[in-house]
């Protein structure tokens, strides 16, 4: 029968303990009036459960480890296997109007996240952007009205594949960025000059009929300079080649930057990826032209997490990644609930390293690293200072 006071049992000799005081921490001491052993008692479910929280803190926090216990030491011992619980994303098939797209790398991994703007729906992790990488993150995810993508190849592929219905957005963030890396900030051509102005004005645009007068300054701008683009360098024995030309090739473009920036706006407009959020506009549905929430939000506290919490090894950098999406859910349940026996049950003790026979037996025992008393380390005594 189980005592209904607070009277624990001493774990030396079984006898009843009583209270002695209490430690420098506030804490109830006691000790045994048999044997003198003294101890204090603690519950482990309340002792672990603020142990995971304090981990929880110090993920989602730029402080230090020692801010959350005594040392940092403690800290890391305590916690240790809360590294073991792992979030799980919630999916309840919502269908929502819009979904971001995005990939952001660390040390040779990439995370893919699905968001909608305002909280995040899912992520996969891979070794980098690829069709079988965003395969399985979109075959998780119900199909929404637009999606908002930058310009990855196998995402477009993947996004046409098993998202038939749904409507492209191009970033426009993203289409500034490739015009500035094709054309540069202050491009010496006229042409280029001229092109890089219709890139700027892309962002200005707020109306169907602004669109369409941009489209057509756009079209005038490709009757202009038709000739410029279809200029040709020819090869000549001894000249240098730009490292895109193959080395069968005779010929090839000579503005090839201005003829890459001019069909990227080219295919957009063809592919209708340019003008898609003001034309759902129309029917009263409010999405994005850019991923901005997704970059300046997840995308953001990742790096900000790895850059406040240096040295993390890879599989917790990872974990710390996936409790940061996780608590940007819609409705994030309280990290506690994922807690299982099995997270302190692991026994995660270093493996002892058995270091291999050294060879004869004459070599163990002249240079072994077992006790003799020959070599004259008997046990010692008396004060360590005095001579003999």
């Amino acid at each position: 029968m189980s005592n209904p006071r607070n009277h624990p049992a001493c774990g030396v000799c079984a006898n009843k303990l009583v209270k002695n005081g209490t430690t420098s921490s506030g804490r109830t001491r006691w000790r045994c009036k048999h044997c003198g052993a003294s101890t204090t008692q603690s519950r482990l479910d309340t002792t672990r459960k603020a142990d995971f929280a304090r981990h929880i803190a110090w993920l989602t926090s730029p402080q230090q480890r020692g801010d959350f216990a005594t040392s940092t030491r403690t800290f890391t011992r305590r916690t240790q296997w809360c590294w073991n619980v792992q979030p799980i994303p919630p999916r309840n098939g919502e269908i929502h109007d819009q979904i971001m797209l995005d990939g952001t790398y660390f040390n040779g991994w990439c995370v893919l996240i699905a968001h909608t703007g305002t909280h995040v729906i899912d992520w996969q992790w891979c070794d980098r952007e690829k069709t079988a990488s965003w395969t399985a993150l979109l075959t998780r995810i119900p199909a929404p009205m637009v999606a908002i993508i930058d310009g990855n190849h196998p995402l477009i592929a993947t996004v046409k594949k098993h998202w038939p219905d749904t409507r492209i957005q191009r970033c426009y963030f993203h289409i500034r960025q490739a015009g500035h890396k094709h054309l540069t900030r202050r491009p010496r051509l006229p042409a280029n000059r001229d092109l890089l102005h219709l890139y700027t004005a892309l962002p200005k645009i707020v109306t169907l009929d602004e669109a369409a007068s941009w489209t057509a300054a756009f079209a005038s701008w490709e009757a202009e300079w038709e000739p410029f683009l279809k200029h040709r360098t020819y090869a000549k024995s001894g000249a240098p080649r730009p490292a895109h030309v193959r080395p069968w090739q005779k010929w090839w473009y000579t503005h090839i930057r201005t003829r890459r920036a001019w069909k990227l706006l080219s295919e957009l407009i063809a592919d209708e990826h340019l003008f898609t959020w003001l034309e759902v506009a129309e029917t009263g549905v409010v999405v994005s032209r850019a991923t901005s929430a997704l970059e300046g939000g997840p995308n953001k506290a990742i790096k900000d997490f790895l850059r406040a919490h240096r040295g993390l090894s890879i599989d917790h950098a990872r974990r710390g990644v996936d409790w940061l999406l996780y608590l940007r859910t819609e409705a994030p349940k309280n990290p506690w609930t994922f807690v299982t026996a099995d997270a302190w049950a692991v026994d995660r003790q270093r493996p002892v390293v058995i270091k291999p026979e050294t060879g004869r037996e004459e070599t163990k025992r002249l240079y072994g690293t077992g006790f003799s008393v020959e070599d004259g380390n008997g046990i010692q005594k008396g004060w360590g200072g005095r001579s003999r």
